[in-house]
């Protein structure tokens, strides 16, 4: 019935790829326009998907399917971290959970293409990271250009780079493994730069898991300000709900501002500033997620500077037996520290931002005081366990080397023409080095007769006075 049944193109191109193994030119276009358009097509649809919902729920919809697809398209820019203008006001702290959603979705798209493809070579990566850039840079001065720019307006250069460099991060991200560039860069690397690496990883998730249990912690004693910004601020079921994925969206965030007032900088929201030496109030928004701010300073606030001297130490215990040199082992919790530091630098420029014209304009996080602070709660303690938790070279054992007789080196024959005769020691030194396995020739008894006549002594005066 098989034989009978006519197949289409697409399974005949299938049987042809598993007999031959090789795809063609048009399948491969195929698998790199559907990565490169997927995670955007995916990524307005979940947005559309989000914006409908919330209509709907509100306490007086008004549900529009143009007026929602409409917002949607700045709605993905968002995601991808572009500032958006709205009514003239600058947005440009954005949810951070948005954004990880469609960095996992580029990830995966290309990694998907990659496998498809059958890639193996880190060179082959560019085939499948380069159209996928390029349709997320061309995909967002396209939104940028098209929207009305009286509501809702975008900056075209910020709508062309942003979420192109994003794309080409995280396609890079999701290729990596499989295109070979880990292993690449592990026979690149130095084993120490590799481990420290690996540890600032490490510490680095340390740190935001640091932020995430001291902003838990507070919400979760200010639990009665959440009830009530709730009830105050969104009333209803339908409301309520938006608040919720609201402050879900903005809750890496509030993990990171939250791990810099840890770590020592501190954050600001407008005219209120938080350190834990320092503090000045405010009015903040009705956001549940910020019910945990203080009213007031606390003397206890620096104890919380031992959180992340933990993660340091952590970083240190786990490099303890990296190397059997300690000035080494210093070297690989450097490398972990400099990660961390870029790390934050990353995280505070994506966590803050505009907000409004207002009073709680803008969000900042201190960059580069918060990576200062994280390079040095890794590297002070974690070096201090490191060096004095670990083996210590121990001397290398002594060598008796035994005596070796110097070997007299070889006249060169163009020395030997160029000698004079007359020169005792080098004519000496001629004959003593004699080549070996030669036998000496036998003296005859004229030759000894004439040596014993050198040797004999000349005559005494009475010897030569006696007569003959």
């Amino acid at each position: 019935m098989q034989l009978l049944t006519p197949r289409s193109p697409a399974e005949k191109e299938v049987t042809e790829l598993r007999g031959t193994g090789e795809l063609s030119g048009a399948a491969r276009m195929k698998i790199v326009i559907a990565a490169a358009f997927g995670p955007l097509i995916a990524g307005y649809a979940l947005v559309a998907a989000l914006f409908a919902l919330v209509t709907v729920l509100a306490a007086s919809p008004h549900f529009s399917v143009a007026g929602v697809l409409h917002a949607a398209a700045p709605g993905l820019l968002a995601a991808y971290q572009v500032p958006v203008t709205i009514a003239g006001a600058s947005l440009g702290v954005l949810p951070l959970f948005g954004t990880v959603l469609a960095g996992a979705l580029v990830a995966g798209s290309a990694s998907h293409a990659a496998a498809r493809l059958n890639y193996r070579e880190p060179g082959q990566a560019v085939n499948v990271v380069a159209p996928i850039a390029a349709a997320h840079a061309l995909a967002g001065i396209a939104i940028a250009l098209t929207i009305d720019s009286t509501q809702v307006g975008v900056e075209p250069l910020a709508a062309f780079l942003v979420p192109g460099f994003i794309a080409a991060l995280c396609a890079t991200a999701g290729v990596a493994e499989r295109c070979g560039i880990v292993s690449a860069a592990r026979d690149l690397l130095d084993p120490a730069a590799l481990r420290g690496l690996r540890a600032g990883a490490l510490g680095m998730a340390g740190l935001f898991a640091v932020g995430a249990l001291v902003l838990t912690v507070s919400l979760a004693v200010s639990v009665h300000t959440v009830g009530t910004l709730f009830a105050a601020n969104a009333p209803g079921f339908g409301s309520g709900a938006g608040m919720l994925l609201l402050s879900v969206g903005y809750l890496p965030n509030a993990v990171v501002a939250t791990l810099s007032f840890v770590a020592g900088p501190g954050f600001a929201l407008g005219s209120v500033s938080l350190t834990p030496f320092s503090f000045r109030g405010g009015n903040v928004p009705g956001l549940p997620l910020l019910a945990g701010l203080p009213e007031h300073a606390a003397r206890w606030w620096p104890v919380l500077m031992l959180l992340p001297a933990t993660v340091g130490v952590l970083v240190g215990w786990s490099l303890r037996t990296s190397d059997h040199d300690p000035r080494a082992r210093l070297r690989t919790v450097g490398i972990a520290g400099a990660l961390i530091g870029f790390g934050c630098v990353l995280l505070g420029t994506l966590a803050g931002g505009r907000l409004g014209n207002g009073t709680f304009d803008p969000v900042s996080v201190p960059i580069g005081l918060l990576s200062v602070a994280a390079f040095g709660w890794i590297v002070v303690p974690g070096g201090l366990v490191a060096w004095f938790a670990g083996p210590h070279r121990a001397p290398a054992p002594a060598v008796i080397e035994q005596p070796q007789e110097p070997e007299q080196p070889e006249q060169p024959e163009e020395l030997e023409e160029l000698e004079e005769p007359g020169e005792p020691e080098e004519a000496e030194l001629v004959d003593e080095t004699e080549a070996p396995g030669e036998p000496e020739e036998p003296e005859t008894p004229e030759e000894d007769e004439a040596e014993s006549e050198a040797v004999e002594p000349p005559p005494t005066s009475e010897e030569s006075e006696q007569p003959s």
